[in-house]
């Protein structure tokens, strides 16, 4: 049976640079990883990979803990990081812990079990216990992307939601809308409570009272959102235009409204969050914040990366860019009340 030596004489090349060719390949030359390669195939060489990843003590896998696989933006999210890890020669596990503190543990001690080289958490929430890294963050094999941690010292992905839910509740009262109703996300989640400060800020900036009724609970999902919508649209004085904290809720809301015999925008406008694929085919289609989500991914891989592979001195804070994209369902509000 031919061995790894046989293959580097074959090939010309050392040993070392067989065994780069075959575990990191982004290390290695196109011309030398195809010179290994015929080596390979002329030599019927199959090569102990397993062996290999063991005793360099690096598996290959990184563990992804995403709330929920059904929301359609951590969708776009995990397209990134599996085009960004394969490309870099790693391997995505993808675990669907429902925002599950305890299972999230769980899946995170694949680290300290040596089935996985590291964690990108997508929730504010740090999985690995105190005890098992000595009451430190520091050396954690972990980036934080989308919901990040607000006190963490691992590097984090994120976007500046209080200034995109301020550029889109400006946009709202612009078209005259002085009653903005906004369903929001889960109550702990911080990009609730970022998103609900970017409206309140906007507001203050325009002159006009925050009033805290206007404030309908919602989840992330088109349940809520049409549930949230129903209500909103039953109260003697009902708002002008809803801001949803996500694309799904409003589209929720939107049949809802609909269904109701209300015309979007005219009779009331509605605005969502993120631009998921479905949000320029939603009727009308929507006025959102696009998020960069596939950069999202990319970028949180190639971070965890660079930290398992020792290129980072000093964790790094990304934030990335979001993009007000106005569609049809916001319009003026047909109240004859304008924004002073």
């Amino acid at each position: 049976m031919s061995n790894n030596r046989e293959v580097a004489k074959l090939a010309g090349v050392s040993v070392a640079t067989v065994s780069r060719a075959l575990q990191k390949p982004e290390l290695v030359s196109l011309k030398t990883r195809n010179k290994v390669l015929s080596a390979i195939k002329k030599l019927d060489y199959r090569p102990n990979l397993m062996a290999a990843k063991f005793r360099s003590g690096k598996t290959g896998n990184l563990v992804v803990l995403v709330p929920t696989v059904a929301n359609l933006f951590f969708a776009r999210v995990i397209s990134g990081m599996q085009e960004a890890a394969h490309q870099k020669g790693y391997s995505i596990l993808l675990c669907n812990t429902f925002g599950d503190p305890e299972m999230e543990e769980g899946y995170a001690k694949m680290v300290h079990t040596c089935q996985a080289d590291g964690v990108i958490q997508l929730r504010a929430y740090n999985p690995f216990p105190a005890q098992d890294t000595g009451g430190s963050s520091t050396a954690l094999p972990m980036v934080n992307a989308c919901e990040v941690l607000d006190n963490t010292t691992v590097p984090t992905v994120t976007l500046d939601n209080r200034a995109a839910a301020r550029a889109m509740t400006e946009h709202l009262l612009q078209l005259g809308h002085r009653r903005i109703a906004v369903v929001m996300g889960p109550k702990n989640s911080p990009l609730t409570r970022d998103r609900l400060a970017g409206y309140r800020d906007a507001l203050q900036e325009a002159g006009i009272a925050f009033d805290e009724s206007l404030l309908c609970p919602g989840d992330f999902t088109l349940h809520s959102g049409r549930k949230a919508a129903g209500e909103l649209i039953e109260r003697k004085d009902s708002p002008t235009a809803i801001f949803c904290e996500n694309d799904e809720m409003a589209m929720g809301a939107i049949q809802r409204l609909k269904q109701s015999g209300l015309r979007v925008p005219e009779d009331i406008s509605v605005a969502g969050f993120d631009d998921i694929a479905f949000a320029q085919f939603s009727d009308p289609p929507l006025t959102t914040i696009a998020q960069p989500a596939e950069e999202f991914g990319s970028t949180a891989v190639s971070l965890l990366i660079d930290l398992l592979e020792g290129r980072i001195k000093k964790a790094p804070k990304v934030t990335l860019p979001f993009e007000l994209v106005v569609r049809s369902s916001t319009g003026p509000t047909s109240n004859k009340e304008t924004v002073q």
